[in-house]
């Protein structure tokens, strides 16, 4: 079996840390990127697709919430901060964000390593891209991508997620009573029975052509998934 090598991006500004983590790593096996502020940083993920981020909150040309901001919405990429401030408020703040894990300085680097090992293996189960393809509709549940006939197809955040309870309930008619109790749209809202119309309605009008149909309507009862088969 071939051993695939971990990519790591290491953003901190302290120049001995970041030389310090980098050689401890490398030891264990990765391959690590430094960077010392926000700007390499930027660049570097422009460049190269990273299996773990190392982020110091406290950087000289910015912040590190704020990168974290700019690009969990964008990767699956787990990320861990690195600060010497342990308030509560900024750890929640932290993994608000989208960060993984949140470790305090001064710490031990054997705990450290331990750390990156268990969040690398777990997450690695974790990053196998769930897609949905029949050859006409492409839905990537893992970065929320949608293609149709070859074309990238819009579709809001409640439609992604209704969708998703579909196709991998496709052996299933699912009532509405079932799909109402669990979709909640952006803003953490119920979805009432208008809405859940609606939404049906407005995914059917973008999948959905006179030749291939996606839903289907069990009159008395619910919706059920016509497509081909997913599983995850």
């Amino acid at each position: 079996m071939v051993n695939i090598i971990k990519r790591i991006l290491l953003v901190e500004d302290d120049r001995l840390l970041n030389q310090t983590l980098a050689f401890h790593l490398t030891t264990e096996g990765y391959e690590i990127i430094s960077s010392y502020n926000i700007a390499s940083a930027k660049d570097n993920l422009s460049k190269n697709t990273y299996d773990l981020i190392i982020l110091d909150v406290n950087l000289p040309d910015g912040n590190g919430f704020d990168l974290c901001k700019m690009y969990s919405s964008k990767t699956t990429t787990p990320i861990i901060f690195l600060t010497a401030n342990d308030m509560e408020s900024d750890m929640l703040k932290g993994y608000e964000l989208g960060g993984n894990d949140y470790i305090t300085k001064p710490f031990h680097v054997s705990v450290f390593l331990k750390k990156i090992g268990v969040l690398l293996k777990n997450t690695g189960k974790k990053n196998i891209e769930h897609i949905y393809d029949d050859g006409n509709l492409v839905l990537n549940f893992s970065k929320r991508t949608a293609m149709l006939q070859g074309e990238n197809l819009e579709l809001t955040t409640g439609e992604f997620n209704l969708l998703y309870l579909f196709v991998v309930n496709y052996k299933m008619v699912l009532t509405r009573s079932i799909l109402l109790g669990k979709l909640w749209d952006e803003n953490e809202k119920y979805v009432d029975e208008n809405a859940l119309t609606m939404m049906i309605s407005r995914i059917r009008s973008k999948i959905e052509t006179e030749d291939k149909k996606y839903i289907k309507t069990i009159y008395g009862m619910g919706y059920q998934w016509i497509g081909d088969a997913y599983e995850e």
